[in-house]
């Protein structure tokens, strides 16, 4: 493969937050916290193996928190803190890249779905000419994940679905219960 074809992902250019009414987020400072994807893992230790190891169990995954911080107290972020009607949440984001010669950008599309529930809301501070900086925490049950139209990832917590790069890692799982 020539040098050229290799591209290297350098940066995110922009992004938008949507609510699940399509309606753009205004006035999100910062930058959003996506959280981590943490297995549950248990410990092995038994005979027959050197010392032990984690063992992660597939799809089995702990809280994740998403942390998105506004500049100032206003009315779009309490819509968001309905726990019976939950918002979905899309960020739509724009990523750059560069070849190895350093002569060509390309730039490719990033989205995340998320679905869940506020479980934190800082309301911030006041201090003259300042940012309040009040922030919201959800707890995702559902996130996918789509980079460069191809689906990369999908967690859906609450119907029991772990699919990456396409592949249902939980099909099995699934069928034997």
């Amino acid at each position: 493969m020539a040098a050229s074809n290799i591209l290297i992902p350098e940066i995110m250019h922009s992004y938008n937050v949507y609510d699940d009414r399509a309606k753009k987020l205004i006035g999100i400072s910062g930058e959003v916290d996506l959280g981590e994807l943490k297995s549950m893992t248990e410990t092995i230790e038994v005979a027959g193996v050197l010392g032990e190891y984690e063992a992660p169990a597939t799809g089995q995954i702990s809280s994740v928190k998403i942390k998105i911080p506004f500049a100032v107290l206003y009315e779009q972020p309490f819509q968001l803190l309905d726990t019976e009607e939950p918002p979905q949440l899309t960020l739509r984001a724009d990523a750059q890249k560069i070849n190895q010669e350093g002569t060509k950008v390309k730039h490719y599309g990033i989205k995340i779905v998320v679905r869940g529930r506020v479980t934190s809301f800082k309301t911030g501070k006041f201090a003259k000419a300042k940012k309040g900086e009040p922030e919201l925490e959800l707890e995702a049950a559902y996130i996918k994940i789509v980079i460069d139209n191809k689906d990369t990832l999908e967690l859906d917590k609450l119907n029991f679905k772990y699919v990456v790069n396409g592949k249902d890692l939980l099909a099995e799982v699934r069928k034997n219960i």
